[in-house]
Formats: C-alpha cells, structure tokens, sequence
C-alpha cells in the first residue's frame, strides 16, 4: 500500500509528504480523529514511506524494505496496542528500550502507539520522558479517537494531525472500488458509517443489513393493541452486548430520520434513504414530541445497555415505552 490508497485524508498526507520533501519530519506525531477514518493505516505507510530505498516521499510497495513491513517483519518497526485494558508501563519500558538502538536497516526506527489515551498515568509518564529526551533516528507516532485523554504534557510535545470523518460518497467509493460491493448496499452502509471506512467494513461483516431489515419492519409494524408486540422485537437485537447496541443504533437513527424528515421534507441526510416510502408514513402519523420522546428512550437503553444493566429488562422496558397512541410507526 502506498498514500495514494488511503480515501479522504489529502491533508494529512499533504503535510507528512511536505516534512519528508523538506527534511522537517517530527520526532513525535499525534494522529487523531474517528475509529476507522485512516489513522493506523497512514501511520503504517508513512513508516514505510520515511524507509523506502526506491520513492523518497511514498512507499514503493516493492523494494525489500517495503515487503518486509507488509510482512510485518521489518527490524526498524515496532507497533504497541494494549493488551487488555491498558497499555502499561513495562510495554512502554521495553518500547524505550528497543528506541536505545540505531536503526538497523532503514533511515528510520519508528514506534506507533496504537490507542494511545489508553495508556495508564505510569505509562504516560515514562513516555513523557522519551518525548523530553528524543533521539534523531526515532520516530514515535501516538494514534487516538480520544486525545483529549491523553495528558497535556503529551499532546504539547506531539505535531498533531487531524484526520476528518469521510463523507457518505467516499466510503460509499470505497466499498464500492475495493471491495467489489453493489452500489446500494455501499450507499446503505456509507450512510450507517458515522464518517468510518472502518464502521462500514464491520457493519457487512456483522450482517448490518439482515439486522436492519429485520428491526425496522417490526418496528413499524408495532400496534398499540398488540400487548406483546413489543417483545417480539427483543430477539432480534441479539444477546451480545456489542450486537445489542449496533441494534439500539439502527432504532435511534431510525427515529432520527423521521424527524429529520417530517421538519425538513428533504432526504440527501437521511441514513435510512433506501427505506424512504416507509419513512414518509411514519413521519405522517408521528408527532414531532413523540419522535424526540422515542429518540431519548432509544438513547437511554443504549447508555443502560453501556453501564452493564440487565440486557433483556432494559429492552424490555424500552419497546413498552416506544409503543404510543398513533397506530403503525413505532406506536
């Protein structure tokens, strides 16, 4: 891979290939922004890019020293994530310890911290002291969704880059070019994605769109005479807590669309567009307090569901609360 593949980040790009071209390349990067926008992936490529023996501002993807990283065998590379919770003070010890040596084949050794806020106070602290003390031949590159966890005195001594959430048409682009999707399930998933190339690719994988089908049609089928009808929907969320809240999302977005929709008339933002016909009956028989009600009781579950309470109680609970006096739409 080379920068050229990466989708929508021109400007950090821009600017790496800058500090190589001019000989300026930081001792320490901080790459933030949304899971799933590009981060990792540029910071791999430009580690291949500063080591390249053939392109001197992008990454060949032939010579030895570039197979070697794809391979992920390259000596002058190391890549640090948390194992478990944290990533703790003795990986970052042994991290400063490999920083002791030159280089061994490229221009460059570099170290990418890979969820860096996850880092504990012990390790932040032992690392703030490589940060103070740099060597020229190491490069260290902090990667984050949640800088603003990172201490002050971390980011003060990191260049910071900022990677953008993609928009619907480049995800939608992506899928599309390679991943060899159909353009309508790329459009539904881009639209899902919140801006993520990353959440798009797991949302196909984890079977979004049987899910989202079989959501939205009992929820609109939902009557208010229909005692039970409610708990015929607590199934189809699925028992696993990361399944239920990928489930909860598809009923609040769903709701936000008929806002969305029922205020404004229009359907370029909407996220469930291919579901529009069903939509513009619901935003019909909606009151606008009954949409932000539901909004906020989705929203709700959702948070119950994070602080670990029971599963099955608080759907429940929930589906009793979306059901209204209006017939069809949720209640």
């Amino acid at each position: 891979m080379s920068f050229k593949d990466i989708f929508g980040q021109k400007k950090p790009i821009a600017f790496l290939k800058s500090a190589m071209e001019r000989g300026r390349v930081s001792h320490a990067y901080l790459f933030s922004g949304l899971k799933g926008v590009g981060k990792r992936t540029t910071a791999e490529i430009f580690t291949r890019a500063l080591n390249c023996r053939e392109d001197p501002l992008d990454a060949c993807g032939r010579c030895a020293s570039c197979l070697k990283m794809a391979r992920g065998n390259h000596p002058d590379i190391l890549i640090l994530k948390p194992e478990g919770q944290f990533i703790r003070i003795q990986e970052i010890r042994a991290l400063q310890n490999q920083m002791r040596f030159k280089p061994f084949e490229g221009g460059k050794r570099v170290f990418i911290l890979v969820d860096a806020e996850r880092m504990n106070s012990a390790a932040a602290n032992a690392l703030l002291k490589t940060l103070e003390e740099p060597a020229p031949s190491n490069i260290l590159i902090l990667v984050s969704s949640r800088p603003h966890q990172l201490p002050l005195t971390i980011l003060s001594r990191c260049q910071l880059l900022r990677f953008s959430p993609l928009s619907r048409d480049q995800i939608a682009s992506c899928l599309t070019e390679r991943m060899n999707m159909d353009r309508e399930t790329a459009s539904v998933l881009a639209a899902s994605a919140a801006g993520s190339i990353g959440k798009a690719l797991k949302l196909h994988k984890d079977a979004y769109l049987k899910a989202r089908e079989d959501i939205l049609r009992k929820i609109v089928a939902f009557r208010k005479d229909d005692p039970i009808g409610p708990l015929s929907l607590v199934d189809v969320f699925g028992k696993e807590r990361e399944t239920l809240l990928e489930g909860l999302d598809i009923l609040r977005t769903w709701y936000r669309d008929i806002l969305v929709y029922r205020e404004t008339g229009e359907t370029e933002k909407l996220i469930h567009r291919d579901c529009l016909e069903a939509l513009k009956v619901c935003a019909e028989k909606m009151a606008v307090p009954d949409i932000l009600q539901n909004i906020k009781t989705v929203s709700r579950a959702s948070s119950a569901i994070e602080r670990n309470a029971n599963k099955q109680l608080t759907l429940e609970t929930m589906l009793f609360r979306l059901v209204h006096p209006n017939p069809g739409c949720g209640g």
